[in-house]
């Protein structure tokens, strides 16, 4: 090898571990779905919640069969993850489904490209469905103070007091699920978001900030920042309160292309979009240098 190509491979060397250092030093978790199956994902930190339990229909079982990994509609060379949840109105064949990232995740800025849809696949429409992206710790007790949770939930066919098609932004306090008791401070906006849309959170100086599609449409106050260490999710799950009133099995789906969270660190839609798509020039299609909570804890998939 000669001298000139010595010193290419030096520069090239140098220049990709300044990547990763600085990769490092910012604290980064990005996944772009490309897997064959959720055993694949597995590998990289994901679980799939099988624990019965709040919130949704009492009884249904959340499955991990509901995620899959498929070809995106509008560009077959891309692969998204799929959440897909269903029911006939019985607790017996009601399935959701969630999916949750390490408990390692507090400040910084979180954004998902996720497909929402108005309707489902199949079947009768009308159900309460709520599709969402949000990051969330355990609920240690009734009303425990030091509990976090941020959200980003669609209800493609209204509830909560609200009408069809209405995004809720929800920051949490604490809560009590008997008599169920709400702390917290939630923001809405009504209009449908049937397709793809970028989800943004920036939790920095005590306050959080939610963006969807680059449009703020939200502020929340010091009162319910995160206190805690939480994991980051995907769910679908139905609104026990709001089934239809129909024996006919109806599916719905919801669809993510990519998260991306950064510690410490407040970015815009235009910043995050443009490190994703660097990370997929260079087809990085898994990065977590985000360092373990100290203490460590326990992965967490529930609530």
């Amino acid at each position: 090898m000669t001298i000139d190509k010595l010193i290419k491979l030096s520069v090239i060397t140098v220049t990709m571990s300044t990547v990763y250092a600085a990769k490092a030093q910012n604290a980064v978790m990005f996944d772009d779905f490309s897997y064959k199956t959720f055993t694949h994902a597995k590998e990289n930190g994901w679980q799939a919640r099988t624990q019965t339990g709040h919130p949704g229909v009492q009884g249904a079982k959340w499955w991990q069969e509901g995620i899959t990994f498929h070809p995106d509609a509008l560009d077959h060379s891309n692969t998204v993850m799929r959440l897909t949840s269903k029911t006939d109105g019985t607790a017996q064949n009601t399935r959701h489904t969630q999916v949750c990232h390490k408990r390692k995740y507090r400040e910084g800025t979180y954004a998902a490209r996720v497909y929402f849809n108005d309707q489902p696949q199949y079947g009768p429409d009308g159900d309460g469905i709520v599709e969402t992206f949000y990051a969330i710790s355990p609920l240690a007790a009734p009303m425990d103070p030091d509990y976090s949770e941020m959200d980003f939930e669609y209800l493609a066919n209204g509830g909560w007091g609200k009408g069809e098609k209405t995004l809720f932004s929800t920051s949490w306090e604490t809560f009590k699920l008997n008599p169920f008791t709400p702390v917290n401070e939630n923001s809405t906006i009504q209009n449908s978001l049937q397709g793809w849309n970028t989800l943004l959170l920036q939790v920095a100086d005590n306050q959080l900030r939610y963006y969807v599609n680059g449009e703020l449409f939200a502020e929340h106050s010091s009162e319910v920042y995160p206190e805690v260490a939480m994991s980051i999710n995907f769910n679908l799950w139905f609104i026990a309160e709001q089934l239809l009133q129909s024996k006919e099995m109806r599916q719905y789906y919801q669809d993510v292309d990519w998260v991306y969270f950064i510690k410490d660190t407040e970015l815009d839609m235009q910043a995050v979009m443009n490190n994703v798509a660097e990370l997929r020039k260079q087809r990085i299609t898994q990065l977590d240098t985000v360092p373990d909570w100290s203490p460590k804890l326990d992965d967490y998939c529930s609530l």
